[in-house]
């Protein structure tokens, strides 16, 4: 399998891609989902609530906060996560800017 080259891409087209792959796994969105409609969570809760091991769900938590598009903070043993919402509506801005692209329809498909 070859290497993405990255660089010659533009970095809006990389970081759109990063955040698709990111939320491309559906465990990640079914967290980010229980996150919003919780308001805030604490993982132990997303254990229970997805049926995955710990281990899983904190990598999938990993990847979220790299993405930037969820924060979390630390109350005793447990850590508190919560949609970040100047991230999400930058996230939510870029999706929208490629989905709301004009599409030019041609017959030379069909």
């Amino acid at each position: 399998m070859g290497l993405t080259k990255s660089e010659i891409f533009t970095d809006e087209q990389n970081k759109l891609a990063s955040a698709f792959k990111v939320l491309g796994h559906p465990a990640r969105v079914a967290i980010l989902q229980h996150i919003i409609n919780q308001k805030a969570c604490i993982c132990n809760d997303l254990v229970d609530e997805l049926g995955l091991a710990q281990a899983t769900i904190s990598q999938h938590l990993k990847e979220l906060k790299n993405l930037g598009v969820i924060q979390g903070t630390v109350e005793g043993k447990s850590v508190c996560y919560c949609i970040d919402a100047t991230a999400w509506k930058e996230i939510q801005n870029e999706f929208n800017a490629f989905f709301n692209q004009e599409v030019k329809v041609n017959n030379c498909c069909s």
